[in-house]
């Protein structure tokens, strides 16, 4: 929505024999030149990446993907081999990773579906068969249960209306139903708030939200605070926050990431990696704008070696 842009473009020199060339160069002999990888890798587009995959194995007759894995250690190898591939099979290898095993990681669940738009999650579920021949639809459908799931498959459905239009008669309709279903009564009816906030656009979801503060005197935030607790709390303020500003959601995700003790890593990737070209250099101006110091200043104090040198060249 809105004006939003990318740190990662197409390279315009871009030259596939020359970066295969220096890769293999930084790969080879004593020691690694990750300096080198990190040069290429950050400033080539996917589609560029996925050039040197290709390029790469025609020519030497080796993966890239497992030559790297030699090579490398640890969160800068996770970036890497993300780089690796196209955004949304590394989406649909993230959705598995977090399902897979005992114990289901919910939110990561929620941060990749409750951003998605329509496309992306038909990308993903493509991605899905492709990647794991598995359905993602009966994977969630089994690892996850009641409203959240309920909440979630009404998501994969991908069938929320993505246009501009506002009905301001409809708004103050779901913003009254919304307040019946939460604090209107005893007990919150899940289904009439997972049924707006996955079908309607994100600009009529603005005019709810206003409609439904001057109706109930709430902003609907602390609404859902009182009323909904655990993952599905977590769904459902999700979904505000990316209808309200999904740059801002992502800016705090990341701060999240690196606040108290311990760095989540894998929710550096999965965002600086998946919207750097998409809208990387709006959550910047948005983490700014909130904390009042830049992305780059809170990941060079907050991560180490390569893998801060890699996110920061990502950054530009």
């Amino acid at each position: 929505m809105g004006n939003v842009q990318p740190t990662i473009v197409p390279y315009e020199e871009f030259d596939v024999t020359a970066d295969i060339k220096a890769i293999r160069k930084a790969c080879k002999g004593l020691g690694t030149d990750e300096d080198a990888i990190i040069q290429i890798l950050a400033n080539r587009s996917a589609a560029q990446r996925l050039e040197i995959k290709q390029a790469y194995f025609e020519k030497y007759d080796d993966e890239l993907e497992e030559v790297l894995k030699k090579e490398l250690t640890g969160s800068f190898e996770n970036a890497i081999i993300a780089m690796l591939d196209p955004p949304h099979i590394y989406f649909a290898k993230e959705l598995r990773k977090a399902m897979k095993g005992a114990g289901t990681d919910e939110a990561v669940l929620v941060e990749i579906l409750c951003t998605a738009s329509n496309q992306d999650i038909l990308n993903y579920k493509e991605a899905y068969v492709q990647v794991h021949e598995r359905d993602l639809e009966a994977d969630l459908e089994d690892d996850t249960s009641g409203d959240v799931r309920n909440l979630l498959m009404s998501l994969l459905q991908a069938s929320r209306d993505e246009g501009y239009e506002v009905d301001e008669g409809l708004a103050e309709m779901d913003a009254t139903s919304l307040f019946e279903a939460g604090e209107g009564q005893f007990g919150t009816d899940e289904s009439t708030f997972s049924h707006i906030l996955t079908h309607r656009n994100y600009l009529q979801l603005q005019a709810t939200f206003k409609a439904y503060e001057s109706l109930s005197g709430t902003d609907i935030l602390d609404s859902i605070a009182a009323e909904a607790g655990g993952t599905l709390k977590d769904c459902y303020v999700t979904l505000v926050r990316c209808a309200k500003n999904p740059q801002l959601y992502f800016a705090r995700r990341l701060n999240a990431a690196m606040k108290g003790a311990g760095t989540d890593e894998d929710t550096l990737i999965r965002i600086i990696v998946g919207r750097s070209e998409v809208d990387l250099e709006t959550v910047k101006d948005f983490y700014l704008e909130k904390y009042d110091v830049t992305l780059k200043d809170a990941l060079d104090a907050d991560c180490g070696g390569d893998f801060k040198r890699l996110l920061i060249e990502i950054l530009h």
